[in-house]
């Protein structure tokens, strides 16, 4: 290999080893590889700037922002009443109310830790006081905030949609049955601990309560009504669904049930402003990153490679699959993705895999990343809701895990799954 492949390949490992943050890690092989390679280093700004020119990457600040804005706003305790009235009084109630909160608040955000951070913040204590452990509660807000990145709208589908430059409606559509099969999977788990270790069950909800549980909920069930219905019904595209998402959970809020303060929206976008600005640098840099690998043609090399040692399709996406997972266990998702996007396109187009079902496998990976021990996103906004230690909930976290896997199996080896809706 050139030394520039070496710096894109060994150079990056060793700098991701060396604990270095991705964004930099990309940024500075990137500028290392242009000075040995001779090419003009003005380039590298000029990905940066090349880099963020997408319509759909809007998507991401906007997102960000809505999730923030609707638990902020009270849109999440809504949610949470409403899955209560109807699933608390069976075996695991609670840990089903929780997954069917974070379904449901998937389907607005658009963000894993923004469904987990919003979700777990008021079922962990919750679950903790009504004889679950806290290790099992924090795993249940964790597995079930990974919904967000199957159930439309997604942020890691906008990703890989720029990425791989696919429809991302379409590949909205894709995640909308494995997101599902999942949640059912999460409330198995749920009743079968709390079957084992006899939690007790909570009364039935009366009609009156159901009643008033969706009155007050009303805004809060209307919100994917109105971002999903308009994507799918052609009224706006998936960006102006973010910025839709925003407006609404900002007049929600404010006027309808007046718990967002002016005052507080300040500190809500600037938080939601530090998790957009990891996310973008990862990609901008990233650019750089791709314009390299494509001139040394790694990708298409690696892919002719993997094409001539392994014949069988299926055996390719079993390798694929246990290749992801590794590295979404000590790698950032979003890195994952934009880093190694166009080796595996080159693979998917080799083996003639649909560009839609490839990314409903890549995203389903992902998800399983952001809850998977030791670095998922999740896993640590749980654990700083609950106060808990890595130790503690990753043993936890197995069962659920196991889950995840099937659901990845079924969306691997049965494309009619994931592009049923298409």
């Amino acid at each position: 290999m050139s030394s520039t492949a070496w710096l894109l390949s060994a150079g990056f490992g060793a700098l991701m080893l060396l604990g270095v943050p991705f964004a930099f890690a990309i940024g500075i092989v990137v500028a290392l590889s242009l000075i040995v390679s001779g090419i003009e280093p003005m380039l590298l700004p000029q990905t940066i700037v090349a880099g963020t020119q997408s319509f759909s990457l809007l998507a991401i600040p906007f997102f960000m922002l809505a999730g923030e804005l609707m638990s902020a706003g009270g849109l999440s305790q809504r949610l949470i009443k409403v899955a209560d009235v109807f699933v608390r009084h069976l075996t695991g109630g609670l840990g089903l109310v929780t997954v069917l909160a974070a379904a449901i608040f998937a389907a607005i955000s658009g963000s894993a830790p923004a469904t987990t951070a919003a979700i777990g913040a008021i079922m962990i204590p919750a679950m903790a006081e009504r004889g679950y452990s806290k290790p099992f509660a924090t795993a249940v807000a964790v597995s079930a905030g990974i919904l967000a990145p199957l159930i439309p709208p997604s942020i890691a589908f906008v990703i890989w949609g720029v990425i791989a430059e696919q429809s991302i409606s379409r590949l909205f559509s894709a995640g909308i049955l494995p997101g599902l099969l999942m949640a059912a999977g999460l409330m198995v788990v749920c009743w079968w601990h709390a079957k084992k270790h006899k939690i007790p069950t909570q009364p039935r909800a009366t009609m009156a309560e159901i009643r008033a549980a969706l009155r007050d909920g009303i805004w809060a069930l209307l919100a994917p009504a109105i971002v999903l219905g308009g994507i799918y019904g052609g009224v706006f595209t998936p960006t102006e669904a973010a910025v839709v998402s925003c407006v609404y959970a900002l007049f929600i809020g404010t006027v309808v049930e007046k718990r967002l303060k002016w005052r507080e929206l300040p500190n809500i976008v600037w938080r939601s402003t530090k998790v957009t600005a990891i996310v973008m640098s990862i990609i901008v840099f990233s650019a750089g990153f791709g314009i390299l690998v494509a001139q040394e043609q790694l990708a298409p090399k690696a892919a002719t490679w993997l094409a001539a040692n392994i014949q069988e399709k299926w055996i390719m996406l079993l390798v694929l699959n246990f290749v992801f997972f590794l590295a979404a266990a000590v790698m950032d998702e979003i890195a994952i993705m934009v880093v190694f996007g166009p080796l595996l396109i080159a693979i998917a187009n080799s083996f003639a895999i649909s560009p839609i079902h490839f990314g409903a496998i890549i995203v389903t990976n992902v998800a399983i990343g952001m809850a998977a021990p030791p670095i998922g996103y999740c896993l640590f906004v749980g654990m700083a809701i609950s106060g808990l230690k890595l130790t503690d909930v990753s043993r936890v976290m197995l069962p659920f895990v196991g889950v995840m896997l099937i659901v990845l199996m079924l969306v691997t080896y049965v494309p009619g799954f994931a592009l049923a809706l298409q």
